[in-house]
């Protein structure tokens, strides 16, 4: 199984960006997808997810400003992310699951690597 993030980058506070995820190699053709992201010296918080008929759940710091859909012809989720702040900086990871999920980390069972996210004053 392969989960390959892109879309990172860096912006101006009020700039935004929009992230994908590409999982390969997935025996379910049906699985939830969430995105996690971790800053320097902080914990993996949940940001959001979407299930496979698509619903979301966001965390509260992004809910208005962050939109994630899902293309399951292609497997692919993206995460448009819209008046970002400095707050907002972090490595983004995309993770998917068989099962249902919510926003905790440890109900994921793959991972990608992560798109690094840097919003400036």
């Amino acid at each position: 199984v392969q989960l390959v993030e892109s879309g990172g980058g860096s912006v101006q506070t009020g700039g935004s960006l929009r992230l994908s995820c590409v999982v390969s190699g997935y025996i379910y053709d049906k699985f939830c997808m969430g995105w996690f992201r971790q800053a320097p010296g902080k914990e993996r918080e949940g940001v959001a997810r979407i299930d496979y008929e698509g619903a979301t759940v966001y965390t509260e710091a992004v809910k208005g400003r962050f939109t994630l859909s899902r293309d399951n012809a292609k497997n692919t989720c993206f995460l448009q992310m819209n008046s970002l702040n400095p707050e907002d900086t972090a490595m983004y990871y995309c993770a998917a699951t068989p099962y249902s999920a919510q926003l905790y980390p440890d109900m994921y069972n793959h991972w990608g690597q992560g798109t690094q996210v840097t919003v400036s004053a």
